[in-house]
């Protein structure tokens, strides 16, 4: 399989008593180090998601208002933000002001990434939000279309993981396929809706709305594209094909 969604409109919350609702996305579509969570979060619930001494993590935090507490200080979310905990060393809790979804991205690492990031690594513990995020130019994109970069690059990525962030109202993105990673990819605003485009023997096209959750296998071409009037707008994650990422 080359690319699949899930809609979170298909997605059922089964809150638990303390109003957390939390799912794996895609589970056993991709063979791959990186797994994906959605966490729902009713206004004034808390959540500490488990901590890991070896797996790179990252949220992203796409809906709603909240703020993260712990040992590593505090940290607003009013709009959308990134935050990659300190390993097992950050203890720390997301609380809801507003009904609030995130996605959390946890990755393997091995022995090379664990140099690597003893080289030189991003900072941990990292939050930012979209503003701080700085803005790149790149061939791909079409005319009117923004691009932040949030974690990338050997300095600025974390293990295996590179994220970046596109926006643009009745414009896209045209992709060549690449090989050395994989793509997910987190719509983003109450006004995006986008066309993904995966080439191939037959294309796959997928239609993506606030919230909905899409892989793309490293290869074909693809193209995000917004709808007449409409957004295109998500956060892409990636995760390198080869047991070395970066050499």
């Amino acid at each position: 399989m080359k690319a699949s969604m899930v809609k979170d409109a298909d997605i059922v919350r089964n809150y638990d008593a303390a109003g957390v609702c939390s799912i794996e996305l895609l589970p056993g579509v991709y063979d791959g180090p990186m797994r994906a969570f959605k966490y729902y979060l009713k206004p004034g619930s808390s959540v500490s998601p488990q901590q890991y001494a070896d797996k790179a993590v990252v949220f992203i935090f796409g809906k709603g208002t909240g703020y993260i507490c712990g040992c590593d200080g505090g940290f607003s979310i009013d709009r959308l933000c990134f935050y990659a905990p300190n390993y097992d060393k950050s203890l720390y809790t997301i609380h809801a002001v507003s009904d609030l979804e995130f996605v959390m991205c946890v990755c393997d690492m091995n022995e090379y990434d664990f140099e690597r990031a003893a080289e030189c690594s991003v900072h941990l513990p990292f939050f930012r939000n979209i503003d701080q995020c700085y803005p790149y130019e790149q061939y791909c994109k079409s005319e009117g279309t923004e691009s932040r970069s949030v974690l990338f690059g050997d300095c600025g990525r974390l293990g295996k993981i590179t994220i970046g962030y596109c926006s643009g109202k009745e414009s896209g993105t045209i992709e060549k396929g690449h090989r050395e990673v994989h793509q997910f990819n987190y719509a983003i605003g109450e006004n995006c809706d986008f066309l993904c485009v995966v080439e191939g023997v037959s294309n796959q096209i997928f239609r993506h709305q606030e919230g909905d959750w899409s892989f793309i296998t490293a290869g074909p071409d693809h193209y995000l594209l917004a709808c007449p009037g409409k957004y295109v707008r998500y956060v892409w994650v990636e995760v390198y094909t080869s047991e070395h990422g970066v050499y």
